[in-house]
Order: C-alpha cells, then structure tokens, then sequence
C-alpha cells in the first residue's frame, strides 16, 4: 500500500486567496519545550468546505459526515480543459465513484492566478446528479474568481463537500482511497485539512 500526501504544504509564504489571512507562524523557546502560534484563514493551504461557508446555515466543519470523505475515489485528468471545466470534461468519466479529485494544470503552481481552473455550474450539477458526495480540485477554489458562489452553492446543497488547493502534480488519473480529514474546528464554515490517497499498486 502506497501513501500519497496530496496535501499542500502550509507556511508562511502559503498560497493565499486574494483577501485571506496569510498565515502567520510564531515559535518561542519556553524553557522545556518549543510551542508556536498560529494565525490563519479558515481557508488556508489545503482545505475542506462546510455547507455553511456558501449557504450562510446548515452543517459546520465539525459536523461533516466523515464517510463522505473517507473511501473509493477516482482522480480525474481535466488538464486539457483549460481554466473552465465544464461537464462535457467529466461526463462518461466518474464510473460511478462517489469521491472525485480534479487534477487541473494548476497542480505544483505556486502563485496566485485569476484565471485558476474551476467547474462550471453544468459540471456541478453533473456531480450532483450523479450522487458524489465529495469533489476536490487543486486549485485556488472550485469556482471562478469571478464568480456568484452557485457552483458552491449546487455542491454544498445537495450534500457535495469540497476540498480546494490540493497538490495531484504526482498523481496519475486513476482510482484511489481518499482519506481527507479536516480540523474539527466547532461551528466553523472551514478548515485546512490532511489529505492522502491509498493506492494499492503505487504510483511513486
């Protein structure tokens, strides 16, 4: 068994979205121990989203339903999709997995862009309709910089979660167990996250 950390280093020269806290680390000596501060967004590094965030109600960081983010899951290639997905990008391709990861032309970039690569609101009612119950891309958001928070709001509603700035630059397209667990951070609309694949055959 193969274990991948698909999930972006956080430190103080992080990617940041435009208008978030840039996370700030402090470590002092206490004598016995070394202890640090910690300031960031909610949505540093690499992160999950709760309902709450684009809904303004519904379930927090802390109640998300863990299987949702725990399982089978399949890794899509959509690099050749530019800076929009849409749904003709993933029809036909998700073979039913409930947990899909987007591998864009952003993976291994390390500063920010407006033109990031994001679903579509047809893409997100794709997903949707097709009963995933989790969606990540590794880009800055899964939506346009630009944008009305619908493909946010068509995910979060019908129970999609969404994990936003992973890293898949050395994870081939394919099928995986997902393993994303945020910080159960009480009553928050997000949180950064650990996120790993399992891949029995390897892909190192």
């Amino acid at each position: 068994m193969t274990i991948i950390d698909i999930t972006r280093q956080l430190a103080g020269n992080s990617l940041t979205y435009p208008g978030d806290t840039t996370p700030h680390f402090t470590q002092r000596d206490s004598g016995l121990y070394l202890i640090s501060d910690i300031q960031l967004s909610s949505h540093s590094g690499t992160h999950i989203d709760a309902p709450v965030h684009y809904l303004k109600t519904g379930l927090t960081i802390d109640e998300l339903p863990l299987p949702h983010l725990v399982g089978p899951c399949r890794v899509l290639d959509v690099s050749n999709a530019g800076s929009l997905i849409d749904a003709s990008h993933i029809k036909g391709r998700t073979g039913g997995v409930p947990r899909i990861l987007l591998k864009t032309t952003f993976s291994g970039c390390t500063s920010f862009q407006e033109d990031y690569p994001s679903l579509t609101r047809d893409a997100a009612e794709y997903l949707t309709k097709t009963g995933t119950l989790c969606v990540g891309i590794d880009s800055f958001s899964i939506e346009a910089f630009v944008c009305d928070g619908s493909v946010h709001r068509e995910l979060l509603s019908h129970g999609c979660i969404i994990i936003e700035l992973l890293d898949l630059s050395r994870v081939p397209e394919g099928d995986y167990t997902l393993i994303a667990l945020p910080l159960r951070l009480a009553g928050l609309d997000g949180a950064p996250a650990r996120v790993i694949l399992l891949d029995k055959e390897g892909c190192e």
